[in-house]
């Protein structure tokens, strides 16, 4: 099976012939074009899975291929190469919507792990496609922001699983995104248009669970005053979220079990049973096979939950993903509020991945707010009582950024000259440039 299909776009033949050669070998199917114009002719863009093209070519250039694909072919990710002195129009060129750019001469195996990620970021912009065709133009990836093999994972099996009824657990801890992903799941499958209702098992006191759950019938128990419709199924045609489920009661763990199995409830006060027309999506922040094994939740319960089980990975498990979604944060924030959004330096950039966020996305998503309120900047990011506010990583990760900053004006953005200057790889160089935030520099 092939890694994707590749059309490469070079006025050089014996680029286009080693490029052909290198990409082949490496699983590529690769199309080359000395003529960027006979390329944009010949080739159906839908049988792309990323373009690669020189910037300085006779006639058309680089740039007139990223216009061209970003108006017929907006999803598909375009990679520029160029020689020394072309980075800041290249970095123009990404601020137009190219995918990446890399400086000739580039590093061969750089190139096959750029496409790599290209043609992964096409396939799952052609599976969402059909999720927005059927969804009116719904974006699963505003919703779980991240370029992180871990989120670009998870997005993927919530599109695999949308449309199967299937029931799912979510697994993660507080503030990882667990509802999310489960209206995610409801709102981009073919129960979207039924009701997603929400039952948080920790909130709700024992004493009317089973009302609240099951409904129940007038007279049922003193103060029914009428009958009432249970929340299971008040969810018909929809789907019904289960959270903190470890927090159920033992003795309630047994009928909502066999409302699972049989998909069937029995209010309170009747005698007959009633059939319900839901998916169940539950979430837990603990190991539930371990607290079954120790007896604090039905092992049959949790066998028949965890058919389908989405692990949610904490945010210092994708840090690559924290400027992304701070900057995102600020946005919204001062959308929300009507004023300014302020400016990010690197350094704190630096800081805010260095942190460990132990109250995840909602942690980060609070200290953005906060900023764009101008209420100053949070308690150094990830400290506790065991960690100094003004931790060793915190300025390790200062100190690199810095360093970077700094070496990428004196190279005048040239991300070869800053990595030969900084003594480290310009791979290592690009990923770290990455991960602070520093992309604009390089130019």
């Amino acid at each position: 099976m092939s890694r994707g299909h590749i059309l490469f776009i070079d006025d050089e033949p014996e680029l286009c012939r080693a490029a052909e050669d290198w990409l082949g070998v490496s699983g590529f199917s690769v199309t080359s074009f000395t003529q960027p114009q006979r390329a944009l002719d010949a080739v159906d863009p839908e049988r792309l899975d990323c373009v690669v093209s020189d910037v300085r070519m006779p006639g058309l250039g680089g740039l007139d291929v990223l216009r061209h694909y970003r108006s017929v072919a907006p999803d598909l990710p375009v990679v520029l190469l160029t020689g020394h002195g072309d980075v800041a129009l290249a970095v123009d060129a990404m601020r137009q919507g190219a995918h990446d750019f890399l400086e000739k001469p580039y590093d061969a195996e750089h190139l096959v792990a750029v496409l790599d990620r290209a043609a992964e970021r096409r396939r799952m912009g052609r599976e969402l496609q059909r999720l927005r065709q059927a969804q009116g133009g719904s974006e699963l990836e505003s919703r779980l922001i991240g370029q992180s093999p871990a989120m670009v994972d998870l997005r993927r099996s919530i599109v695999q699983l949308a449309d199967i009824d299937v029931d799912v657990l979510i697994t993660g801890e507080t503030g990882t995104g667990k509802e999310v992903i489960a209206r995610a799941l409801h709102d981009f499958g073919s129960r979207a248009k039924g009701q997603f209702v929400a039952i948080n098992c920790a909130a709700v006191p024992e004493s009317v669970f089973e009302s609240e759950i099951f409904g129940h019938a007038k007279g049922a128990f003193t103060g029914a005053l009428g009958a009432r419709e249970g929340r299971l199924a008040f969810a018909k045609g929809g789907t019904v979220f289960l959270d903190e489920i470890e927090s159920m009661p033992l003795a309630l763990q047994a009928k909502v079990l066999r409302a699972i199995q049989e998909r069937m409830v029995e209010p309170l006060g009747t005698n007959a049973s009633q059939p319900i027309d839901v998916r169940f999506i539950a979430a837990t922040k603990v190991d539930l096979q371990a607290e079954s094994e120790a007896g604090r939740f039905r092992p049959d319960l949790y066998f028949r939950l965890a058919i389908v089980e989405l692990a949610v990975p904490p945010l210092r498990a994708r840090k690559d993903d924290i400027a992304l979604l701070y900057s995102r944060f600020c946005t919204l924030a001062a959308q929300r509020f009507n004023i300014s959004e302020p400016r990010i330096e690197p350094a704190e950039l630096a800081a805010l991945t260095a942190s460990d966020w132990p109250g995840n996305v909602r942690e980060l998503k609070a200290a953005a707010e906060r900023a764009v309120l101008g209420l100053g900047r949070m308690a150094r990011p990830g400290a506790s009582e065991s960690r100094p506010a003004d931790s060793l990583p915190d300025r390790v990760a200062r100190f690199e950024a810095d360093a970077i900053l700094k070496a990428l004006r004196d190279a005048n953005g040239s991300t070869a000259e800053a990595a030969e200057r900084l003594g480290v790889a310009r791979r290592t160089l690009n990923e770290k440039i990455q991960r602070y935030g520093l992309r604009d520099h390089a130019q």
